[in-house]
């Protein structure tokens, strides 16, 4: 008898491919067969974003799509919580559930989908990491679900809930797991990444037999320990953020903070309702500095929010140039159904968001450059990502780089079949551009 088969589709953040992850080790875990394409599937699983409005589309096409090359489709995922708007656009859809209903999504696979009776997990064996979408050297780890905070521009509690932290010793056990299956860097994910644990009051866990609180120091402290790079993304910049600087000052754990600011203006800080906005950031971030003067910062910002002034971009430009952040995204503000800072008064017209990101932008890439170009000289540990398919280069990162979200070290007239993705280089760097590294190597690193 053969094994049914099911397609999924998989869309959005990072921590929607965590969800992914765990859904299709459980239907490997209960004998199904991942199919590669719409024809071969018996149904698909779209595991859809509901964020901006653009990923609201992206998520709408992709399961008209599945629709209609596979016309058998569950949904799921951050849309899910609209079930009416996708069944007025896919009235055909199998099941709708919400983020993170792996066990809703389950019960449809069932239902339509009966499971192998004959499947035996114990001969048919899941590797114990699971099932994972990221390349075998790197790996996500989702450490809580959720979010206390209640941001005008985002929609996130109302799909997924307040915070939810996942017991330390689950955490941990993952990571062992994972580094033990070949994984290099772990990538630790949440909606507030300094609030794992505030919700279970920082409950006492066990760790290899060993008493551990769940809470966002002893975590990190604890990952130092497995001897691989540890990358903190999403943490907002509470005081006791401190104590982790000082684990990365003795090369603990990566020297990188993703943290989200969003602006710098006091008056779109408080219409925006981020926490922690009352902090001197700029202060924080050279006292850090000093503490670790190898850390990497990378943020992400809003312009054009409602009732954003010149003045208010103006102080957000000031801030940028003495922040001088490292890596930087920026974003036009896009009205998300649900979302309070809908109603606000003020809206930015089109195109003077559109301006304003475009200043933006360009005064970040003159502190990008500027940076980088202090790279030069420089002898640094790089992790292969993949291989140039015509060219002699390797394709890495540094401990500066996130996966997909910031530049690349290029090490270049290589001998490619002395090096393989997922291998640590010593390299030295000798050019740098707007957001990339240059470099020429040095030498296969062991370990």
């Amino acid at each position: 008898m053969k094994s049914p088969k099911v397609g999924f589709v998989s869309l959005g953040c990072p921590k929607a491919l965590v969800d992914s992850e765990r859904i299709l080790t459980q239907l490997k875990t209960e004998g199904y067969e991942v199919a590669s394409d719409y024809d071969g599937a018996d149904l698909v699983v779209v595991n859809t974003c509901g964020f901006i409005e653009s990923a609201v589309q992206e998520s709408l096409d992709a399961i008209g799509e599945a629709i209609n090359e596979n016309g058998r489709v569950i949904v799921t995922g951050c849309l899910g919580k609209d079930e009416e708007k996708i069944r007025q656009m896919h009235p055909n859809v199998l099941k709708v559930t919400g983020a993170a209903a792996y066990q809703d999504v389950m019960e449809a696979v069932h239902q339509y989908v009966p499971a192998p009776p004959a499947h035996n997990p114990y001969v048919d064996l899941v590797p114990p990491q699971g099932i994972r979408l990221t390349p075998k050297h790197y790996a996500y780890l989702k450490i809580s679900e959720g979010c206390n905070h209640r941001c005008t521009f985002c929609i996130i509690p109302s799909m997924r809930g307040d915070l939810v932290s996942r017991p330390i010793g689950s955490v941990l056990n993952e990571a062992q797991a994972l580094k033990k299956s070949g994984v290099k860097e772990v990538l630790v994910i949440s909606q507030d990444t300094s609030a794992y644990g505030v919700d279970t009051k920082y409950k006492l866990d066990f760790w290899n037999g060993q008493p551990i609180k769940t809470k966002f120091y002893d975590m990190c402290e604890a990952l130092g320990k497995l001897g691989i790079w540890v990358r903190l993304h999403y943490v907002y910049p509470y005081p006791h953020v401190d104590a982790a600087i000082e684990l990365m000052a003795a090369g603990k754990i990566l020297p990188y903070l993703d943290i989200p600011f969003q602006h710098a203006s006091p008056k779109v800080l408080k219409l925006m309702k981020r926490p922690a906005h009352s902090e001197n950031t700029l202060a924080r971030l050279q006292a850090w500095r000093e503490k670790c003067p190898d850390l990497v910062i990378r943020s992400t910002f809003v312009v054009g929010f409602p009732g954003e002034t010149e003045e208010d971009f103006q102080m957000l430009l000031d801030w940028l140039q003495h922040a001088q952040l490292d890596r930087v995204g920026c974003f036009t503000y896009s009205p998300v159904e649900g979302a309070t800072a809908n109603d606000l008064p003020d809206h930015v017209p089109e195109e003077i968001k559109q301006q304003r990101y475009e200043r933006f932008m360009q005064v970040q890439q003159q502190i990008s450059t500027a940076k980088l170009q202090q790279r030069i000289g420089q002898v640094m540990t790089v992790l292969v990502d993949d291989l140039e398919e015509d060219y002699p280069v390797a394709v890495a990162r540094s401990y500066a780089d996130a996966p997909e979200i910031d530049g690349h070290v290029f090490v270049e007239d290589i001998d490619k079949s002395q090096i393989k993705v997922g291998d640590w280089l010593e390299v030295e760097i000798t050019d740098a551009d707007e957001y990339d590294l240059f470099a020429k190597l040095i030498r296969v690193k062991s370990v």
